[in-house]
């Protein structure tokens, strides 16, 4: 458990926060390895992404709004396909999906998970290879799976023993072969929240391994002329640090793979999955493409000699780590005011126009997030604030605890980096707030990759 997660609170400077928190030493400085590659502090602490200034961003695209470094993006996705050089890496599109991110993903060489029709359908739409695709889910409809067939999906992700039947049906009715692979459950507890933990037992991803299960699938799977098992998948949870977990999933799994072929199952390839970690907070230090290419590969390895079977092709889904980097979300300061705790301590209030529609991650999974100011420098010393948005709800808390120069005040522009996984995919037009806008940015130039929902958006669906 990283310290923030401990969740200790101590008076200091002025306020309360958690014990990991300190001022910083220069609240105008950027900590740069919470922030994209191109992002920058001018002397007058503007704030700038591939050498444009927030303060233009906003005003021709208004805040609060996603800014995606789009070359820090591409980079992120070439690391990954570098470090797991000979080995095939899926970008999870959960993580973030549109048709310029499905572009990028497809220009830098990655293959493409989706998890929904309407995810498959951004991708058919982008233009992006249907080969290159597998398509997880663990309630895919028939409709689903026959535009999936029907396109010619590279590999499904089955899920269950009913979507084996179901697949197996659509597969046969359309004249296919479909290639599968079985999700199976490693009763792995992965160190994250319990809501995006994904291979203990008690969840719904997957067949376990545990009751056996797992191999009545992949047994099952066996008889249908229909359908082709071509390996395992297992993924063990998100916003993962180290491959302690990866290591007892691939014993167990290649466990099973060991013991499908020796039933005469031809399966050449294996999934870990992905949930790599990312910076969110100074206290949070990932693992690098390069080391985590290295120390996966060496678990399998070591895995196969033990067994005393052949490495089978491996793949892994990185989502997280390519886009929540990437990008940050820039707020414009509404009002200010400052709340009196006890022992004489008290906490700044900062309300941005944002908010839990374009971050609900905070109140979600009691995620922690940094800020800066970002549209001047100040030299007024930091005071412990809060971060919070505009929706008639206590808990719409975009930054728990930061510490932000004692004169912010309205009309001011703060940022919050690493925002680029989940927080668009996530957003809601709660309060009937319409949604951010993504803009990219390159090599100085900004464009529009998913424009501002307007009040006619919302009002386009109502039938009364």
């Amino acid at each position: 458990m990283r310290a923030h997660e401990a969740g200790a609170l101590h008076a200091e400077a002025g306020g309360r926060g958690p014990s990991w928190l300190r001022p910083p030493d220069d609240p105008n400085s950027l900590v740069t390895h919470l922030w994209p590659r191109h992002v920058t502090k001018s002397d007058a602490g503007v704030l700038l992404v591939a050498g444009v200034s927030v303060a233009e961003l906003a005003a021709e695209f208004g805040t609060p709004a996603y800014i995606v470094d789009e070359d820090d993006f591409r980079q992120r996705a070439r690391d990954f396909k570098q470090a797991f050089a000979g080995c095939d890496v899926y970008y999870a599109g959960k993580a973030f999906l549109s048709l310029a991110s499905v572009r990028w993903i497809a220009a830098e060489g990655l293959s493409l998970d989706v998890c929904t029709g309407g995810e498959l359908a951004v991708a058919l739409r982008a233009g992006f290879d249907p080969a290159r695709i597998g398509f997880h889910g663990n309630n895919k409809s028939c409709a689903e799976l026959e535009r999936a067939v029907e396109a010619g999906v590279g590999r499904i992700v089955v899920d269950s023993l009913t979507e084996i039947d179901r697949l197996a049906q659509v597969a046969a009715d359309g004249g296919v072969r479909q290639q599968v692979l079985l999700r199976v459950t490693a009763g792995v507890e992965a160190h994250t929240h319990e809501y995006i933990a994904t291979a203990h037992e008690d969840q719904k991803f997957g067949l376990s391994l545990a009751d056996g299960r797992a191999e009545e699938a992949m047994q099952a799977i066996a008889c249908h002329d229909s359908l082709e098992l071509t390996g395992l998948h297992s993924h063990i949870g998100s916003q993962i640090f180290d491959t302690s977990g990866f290591e007892i999933a691939a014993r167990r799994v290649l466990a099973l793979f060991a013991r499908g072929l020796e039933g005469g199952v031809p399966l050449t390839e294996l999934d870990l999955g992905g949930g790599f970690g990312i910076a969110y907070t100074t206290q949070d230090d990932p693992a690098s493409p390069a080391t985590l290419a290295v120390e996966m590969q060496r678990i399998v390895e070591h895995e196969c000699r033990a067994l005393g079977i052949d490495v089978p092709h491996l793949s892994i889904e990185p989502g997280r780590a390519i886009a929540g980097p990437s990008t940050f979300t820039l707020y414009e300061v509404g009002t200010v005011k400052t709340v009196n705790l006890d022992a004489g301590a008290s906490r700044v209030y900062i309300s941005v126009d944002g908010g839990m529609s374009d971050n609900i991650r905070t109140a979600l999974y009691d995620a922690h997030f940094s800020c800066t100011l970002a549209s001047r420098r100040s030299a007024v010393p930091p005071v412990l604030s809060r971060v919070v948005g505009k929706h008639c709800e206590s808990g719409d808390i975009v930054v728990m605890d930061e510490f932000l120069p004692g004169d912010v005040e309205p009309g001011d522009l703060v940022a919050v980096p690493a925002t680029g996984a989940y927080c668009r995919s996530l957003a809601t037009t709660y309060n009937h707030v319409p949604r951010a806008p993504v803009v990219a940015v390159r090599q100085g130039e900004a464009r529009v990759v998913v424009r501002r929902e307007t009040e006619e958006d919302l009002l386009r669906l109502e039938v009364g």
